[in-house]
């Protein structure tokens, strides 16, 4: 996450405190996890945080320092850039220069740090320094609960899965309730598998991580997923015929009469409305900014043009750019 600046509010009812200046973030993880009806996330929207984060806690890692607090509350998308951010560093360290005893949280905390908090309760030292390699294995959690659609917290914390919690990957993997049970799954059940060893130094590194296998796979997203993570592009389904795309007339009218319509949210960039598949009749408008694109999604899904309730969702800035439209939704 970016940070603007720092500042001292001197009005605070306990006295000055200082301030942190962020980017302003969109959607949580968590708050993903709660739409996801516990059916769990999209391959595509997996496979997207696990790189953003395991990019980020590359680069952290590289500078020695160390996340300790992930978790899906602080995974959040970043609507301008097109990708997960990691936010709140309260709880991080340098590696090896640990002044915080309690680290992560319930649910996402790797042994090595629970065992430490433990100790620490007690009054006593422990031998084993926590490690980058805590971050991996909430990282790991994380994403068995994005590909599951479940709160895993009592789960990690039973004896059942101290004694064998590869048997209760796989079986989360293996279920019928779960959507995603395909091959390509299996690329991401070894992936969380090597950020979930007990023994830190058998974990996989994100650079590691990174080379898994998992992420050569092309995942297209799901409709869902372009409601929920907005973009600065628009695309606007359910309102141009066949009949209206023959005539070039009527096309140039509709066009125009479309344009009109979504600058009143803000400065279009660009509007393209593709006359053959992929993304035939449907309407791509690009916003100089993701804040436009939300109001206008928010006012024109629902709204009659022609006669017809149009549907609005968002769509990835990247794939618009390159001219990829995705052909299968949903």
């Amino acid at each position: 996450v970016t940070l603007y600046g720092v500042f001292t509010n001197h009005y605070s009812a306990n006295g000055p405190s200082r301030c942190l200046l962020l980017e302003l973030l969109d959607v949580s993880v968590s708050e993903l996890l709660l739409h996801s009806s516990n059916q769990g996330c999209s391959m595509w929207m997996i496979q997207h945080c696990a790189r953003d984060v395991l990019e980020a806690l590359a680069f952290l890692h590289h500078k020695g320092y160390v996340h300790a607090d992930l978790k899906p509350r602080n995974i959040l998308w970043s609507a301008e850039e097109e990708c997960f951010k990691l936010i709140d560093f309260g709880l991080s360290f340098k590696e090896g220069n640990q002044d915080v005893k309690y680290i992560q949280t319930d649910g996402y905390r790797a042994p090595e740090a629970e065992l430490q908090n433990c100790l620490a309760q007690a009054g006593l030292q422990s031998e084993t320094e926590c490690t980058s390699a805590v971050d991996l294995w909430s990282l790991g959690i994380v994403l068995l609960e994005m590909f599951s659609g479940m709160k895993l917290k009592h789960t990690v914390q039973s004896q059942e899965w101290k004694t064998n919690s590869s048997a209760i990957i796989d079986r989360i993997f293996a279920s019928e309730g779960v959507v995603n049970s395909a091959i390509p799954a299996y690329h991401l059940r070894d992936l969380i598998k090597s950020m979930l060893h007990c023994d830190q130094g058998q974990r996989a590194s994100a650079e590691t991580a990174l080379c898994s296998p998992f992420f050569s796979i092309p995942f297209a997203p799901h409709i869902e997923d372009l409601v929920m993570l907005p973009t600065p592009v628009l695309r606007l389904m359910n309102i141009l015929s066949d009949a209206s795309l023959q005539s070039e007339e009527e096309y140039e009218d509709i066009l125009e009469d479309i344009r009109e319509e979504c600058q009143k949210y803000g400065p279009v960039v660009s509007l393209l409305i593709p006359k053959e598949n992929p993304g035939k009749g449907q309407v791509f408008v690009e916003y100089a900014n993701a804040g436009d694109s939300k109001a206008a999604q928010k006012m024109l899904t629902g709204k009659i043009f022609d006669g017809k309730f149009v549907v609005a969702t968002f769509y990835p800035l990247s794939a618009y750019k390159r001219g990829y439209l995705y052909q299968n939704l949903l």
